[in-house]
């Protein structure tokens, strides 16, 4: 289905800000929709004037649809429906006509011009489904006498409100949640039953019709600054387009004003309320699991660190050169898992940007360098990796970059290391990209990674495959059984070996 801005783009002459005015306008036209119980459709006039196209629809929540089909795109010639003809032409609100029949449903329609800074830029026609009228009750009464009040603002060009905070459209209550209808002093002349239980939620123990909604929701709030309170009376009161919560007696309800303006003066208001409770609930159970989790990397991060404290410690006192390498390499192995949980416990998930773990990797591991000989580099990205693939990820580069740095080079001799990563869709080879993929199947994505060095290479009928040595064995089994890639050690064609690691990225 086609985009708002690509119908107005492709049929329409509408400048930017005429096109801006009527996204918020279909942000906010729900709010109509359920008010009247119908259906909305937003028709523009062609640029060469002899057709309306329409660009969106919007369906009710408080009542059946007019529309089985999607109008969106749907062009219709001048002259054919002559209330959307004559709401466009004269800027009214056109009611006239008798009821039009749809696969045997009478629907009534009803024509609104959708006006900006005194221009009219298109026609809403409102289309409600008469098979299931009956006698309205006090609600329907108040929700249709203030949709013919928010339609009169559309017609006159002040709804949607210009220049005030766009609403977060997801989390603002809507029709359903709960209504309240306030005269043009703020005094509630209507409280529906669900905004009545979520005040009762606060702390309210009377009925809210008859009393001033600002004071009344202040005197509910928890003792506070007196700027604090004078601000909640305003909101609660509907003088301005505002949104907020109040959260009293463990309750938590938000609530979201809508002055409403229909000749111009302020006639009344709507309050949207809806009771959060436990939506605030979850939220601050998992606000606390995080730092629950971002505690525990802390302090797992710290105990490795002391860990390696006690290995250095050890490492001094020992006379055998081989015990303290041992020990030294311990000690890196240990900080490398030390580095990942450390970069957890300041993320809100357990997602990790590796870049800043490989170069933290790399300086660690820069200690056994030959007097700082040799050099070494990281070109490209690992992106974000989620913790289960970042520790393991971390103890491998350790391994690799320890290795060339202690094999590859003669400690006369400097030498450079070139870490490398690329990231994008691929299968696995176990030697890098498949040059026999073709991109039909969707493959999942791969991160490769290499590691080169212009060193000496490796020794005559030396198998990585099959090397017994601990650091190999350990990169073996974390990058195939733990990650679930591949690894090989090759010649690298310009002198010296290259490392490649191709793993999978869930």
């Amino acid at each position: 289905m086609p985009s708002l801005n690509e119908l107005v783009r492709r049929h329409t002459t509408l400048t930017g800000a005429d096109v801006e005015w009527l996204h918020m306008l279909v942000s906010e036209w729900q709010l109509l929709s359920d008010l009247s119980f119908a259906d909305l459709v937003l028709w523009i006039p062609t640029w060469d004037g002899i057709r309306y196209v329409s660009v969106a629809q919007m369906r009710p929540n408080t009542g059946p649809t007019s529309y089985q089909d999607d109008m969106v795109g749907h062009l219709v010639p001048r002259g054919r429906r002559p209330l959307l003809d004559a709401a466009y032409d004269e800027g009214r609100i056109v009611r006239e006509g008798d009821p039009e029949w749809r696969e045997e449903v009478p629907v009534r329609v009803e024509s609104i011009p959708v006006r900006r800074e005194g221009k009219v830029l298109g026609v809403i026609a409102r289309n409600t489904n008469l098979l299931t009228v009956r006698t309205p009750s006090r609600l329907e009464l108040t929700y249709l006498q203030s949709a013919s009040d928010l339609a009169q603002m559309i017609a006159a060009g002040t709804f949607p409100y210009h220049g005030v905070e766009q609403t977060d459209m997801d989390a603002a209550p809507r029709v359903g949640d709960g209504l309240i209808r306030l005269d043009a002093d703020g005094v509630v002349t209507y409280a529906s039953p669900n905004a009545l239980s979520a005040y009762h939620r606060i702390g309210l123990t009377t009925d809210l019709v008859g009393s001033h909604l600002g004071r009344t929701t202040a005197e509910l709030a928890p003792p506070a600054r007196a700027a604090v309170h004078e601000g909640l009376v305003k909101l609660a009161s509907g003088w301005a387009p505002r949104q907020t919560e109040v959260e009293a007696q463990g309750g938590v309800v938000t609530l979201r004003a809508i002055p409403l303006k229909p000749k111009g003066t302020l006639t009344g208001s709507l309050v949207l309320a809806r009771d959060v409770t436990e939506l605030r609930r979850r939220d601050r159970e998992l606000m606390t699991k995080d730092a629950t989790i971002r505690e525990i990397h802390h302090r797992v991060k710290n105990n490795l660190q002391t860990v390696a404290a006690l290995l250095r410690l050890q490492a001094r006192r020992m006379d055998s050169a081989a015990g303290r390498a041992a020990l030294d390499e311990a000690v890196r192995r240990v900080g490398s898992i030390a580095i990942v949980h450390e970069t957890l416990s300041q993320t809100l998930d357990e997602q990790v940007a590796f870049d800043e773990i490989a170069d933290r990797v790399l300086a660690m591991v820069m200690e056994l360098s030959q007097d700082g000989k040799v050099a070494t580099r990281r070109t490209g990205s690992f992106g974000i990796l989620s913790a289960e693939v970042a520790t393991p990820l971390a103890m491998v580069l350790t391994e690799v970059l320890q290795n060339a740095l202690e094999h590859a080079f003669d400690p006369k001799d400097g030498g450079s290391v070139e870490v490398s990563a690329l990231r994008g869709r691929a299968p696995a080879t176990g030697t890098g990209w498949s040059e026999s993929w073709n991109g039909g199947a969707k493959p999942e994505e791969y991160l490769l990674i290499t590691v080169q060095d212009d060193g000496k290479g490796m020794p005559e009928g030396f198998d990585p495959q099959t090397a017994g040595n601990l650091g190999l064995q350990i990169v073996r089994t974390l990058a195939t059984n733990e990650l679930g890639g591949s690894f090989d050690m090759v010649a690298n064609p310009e002198g010296g070996t290259k490392v490649v690691l191709e793993i999978p990225v869930p």
